[in-house]
């Protein structure tokens, strides 16, 4: 009797062969395996480096330890538990470069499973590579209105984040009520980054502000490098509005609430982007962070997601965001759990696991429809140090929102 390994088998196909077809459906034989074999590319360096390093590297080094610790992951079929190797790329913030790594990976590496980089624009642009290739891609930082038309374009392609409508409409149903109590006025600014995430909040959130009787007193996007905010500020503080939203990228979310504080502009509503919920927010705002509302949000009275903190900080240094980390993290238990229930490398199984299982994660049970995860926080806001949420989709334990906004102490 021979017994084939699955490189030998590789090489009798031929180079040429090596390809999206062929690499979907090879056999593994446990005699070859001493690891499940994970990789991805990641923004190290660069504009991106900044989220990933927050949101996603941390809870990609978390799961791999979690997981190891245990054991691994087993595959009943091979009867075999294998810990996890990694294979890791710096992506450095370009959507080409993470394409062509994950086509590294994929041909080269032949790792078993892909994870994806960080932010929406790069998610998007890699799904090609990730269907061409036949790999499941679970994007948790992707925020999209446009979820639902690739989770059919693509079919192992899972969107867990939501859409720009979904955060944008949260909001407005929260300052609804707050303008109906009477505690804000019935005007609004809003700025955002003239980048994909700020373009899709902005593009959902004018029409609902409209639809719901607001008046939008100033609405402008800036470019993505922009530091200096004093003159956008300047001229919304003088046009009374009691609802200030900024739709920003990390840099930004910090330089605003910075110059914002040296302004002395207090509106009584204070909404920010990606960032506000970072672990850094309190550091960089100082005491001036509790009150500040942003995208995101955490149940902070959940066990488990206090358990998942308790394991981030030892691991890494410091706490997860209160928004996306947990998402991402839960993606990965997904994957596990996919995984084992197939007992094998099979990524169309996992996948049609994934669209339809349902899962035990930090987040509670998550069942996706339609390859999207639709139970999200989607509005927070710093109480007594945490960032709790005030709005959700299908979830509970939302905290009652603090409005108006304390005045900002002393810069």
């Amino acid at each position: 009797m021979t017994t084939y390994g699955r490189r030998t088998i590789l090489r009798g196909i031929g180079a040429s062969a090596i390809a999206a077809t062929a690499l979907r459906s090879l056999p593994a034989f446990a005699q070859d395996r001493k690891a499940v074999r994970i990789g991805y590319a990641i923004s190290k360096t660069g504009a991106n480096a900044a989220g990933a390093g927050i949101t996603t590297t941390p809870n990609y080094l978390l799961w791999v330890k979690d997981v190891n610790d245990a054991g691994g992951i087993k595959l009943s079929k091979l009867g075999v538990q294998l810990p996890i190797e990694v294979t890791e790329y710096d992506d450095r913030s370009s959507a080409e470069e993470t394409v062509r790594a994950i086509e590294r990976l994929a041909t080269q590496d032949k790792v078993d499973f892909i994870l994806p980089t960080w932010g929406t624009g790069p998610n998007l642009a890699s799904g090609p590579s990730f269907d061409k290739f036949g790999y499941p891609q679970l994007a948790a930082t992707a925020v999209t209105d446009m979820a639902p038309q690739v989770a059919q374009r693509w079919k192992k392609s899972f969107w867990l984040l939501g859409g720009g409508h979904d955060y944008a409409n949260a909001l407005v149903q929260l300052l609804v009520k707050q303008r109906d109590a009477g505690k804000i006025n019935n005007k609004v600014a809003i700025i955002s980054v003239a980048d994909g995430f700020g373009i899709d909040l902005s593009k959902a959130a004018t029409p609902a502000f409209k639809d719901a009787g607001f008046e939008l007193v100033y609405d402008k996007s800036y470019p993505l490098d922009t530091s200096d905010f004093a003159p956008l500020l300047n001229e919304i503080a003088g046009l009374g509005a009691d609802t200030f939203a900024a739709f920003s990228y990390p840099p930004d979310t910090f330089a605003i609430t910075q110059q914002a504080v040296v302004a002395n502009f207090n509106p009584k509503v204070f909404y920010l982007g990606v960032g506000t919920a970072f672990p850094v927010y309190p550091k960089i705002a100082g005491p001036n962070h509790n009150n500040v509302m942003g995208i995101g949000g955490i149940d902070p009275d959940s066990p488990d997601i206090e358990a998942y903190f308790k394991r981030h900080t030892e691991l890494i240094g410091e706490a997860p965001d209160s928004w996306a980390s947990a998402v991402t993290y839960s993606s990965l238990q997904i994957l596990h759990q996919a995984i084992e229930r197939v007992g094998d490398i099979d990524r169309d199984a996992v996948a049609s696991e994934i669209s339809t299982g349902e899962f035990d994660t930090i987040l509670g049970k998550l069942k996706l429809k339609d390859n999207q995860l639709w139970s999200l926080w989607t509005v927070g806001q710093w109480q007594d140090g945490k960032f709790v949420g005030l709005s959700h989709t299908e979830r509970e334990g939302a905290r009652e929102p603090i409005v108006p906004k304390p005045n900002w102490t002393a810069a």
